[in-house]
């Protein structure tokens, strides 16, 4: 196996781990509504100020829940790029992303050096605006 193919398949395996903790943490937050855990909950609750920490909690599971979702389609796109050989370059420059960027941020698009260069760009416009 040449060096590219195992770089190929540590990534891969990675990817797929993140992926598997990602569902398996949205399972557990599908679980909650589906057993009823929120249900007990209000049941006990007492008042008002107890019913807007209900509302909050399940605000924060559901914000979760999508942020699971956009995480599980970074992976999926991750894990496409991966079969087609473009995981891992630069949107930017063409350059490829360095591994162990990658394995810090796996869904990144961009070398550190674009990112900056994109955030600079970004923080001169906000500034502008």
């Amino acid at each position: 196996m040449n060096i590219e193919q195992e770089r190929k398949n540590r990534l891969k395996k990675m990817l797929n781990q993140m992926k598997e903790q990602i569902l398996k943490e949205a399972r557990e937050e599908i679980k909650k509504f589906q057993t009823g855990e929120k249900r007990q909950i209000v049941e006990a609750v007492m008042d008002d100020a107890d019913l807007s920490v209900i509302d909050l909690s399940e605000d924060i599971s559901l914000k979760q829940l999508s942020t699971h979702r956009d995480i599980l389609k970074k992976i999926e796109e991750a894990l496409r790029k991966l079969e087609e050989g473009t995981y891992g370059i630069c949107e930017m420059c063409g350059d490829e992303i360095p591994e162990e960027r990658l394995k810090i941020l796996p869904f990144a698009i961009y070398c550190r050096d674009c990112q900056e260069k994109i955030e600079m760009i970004e923080k001169f416009e906000s500034e502008e605006g």
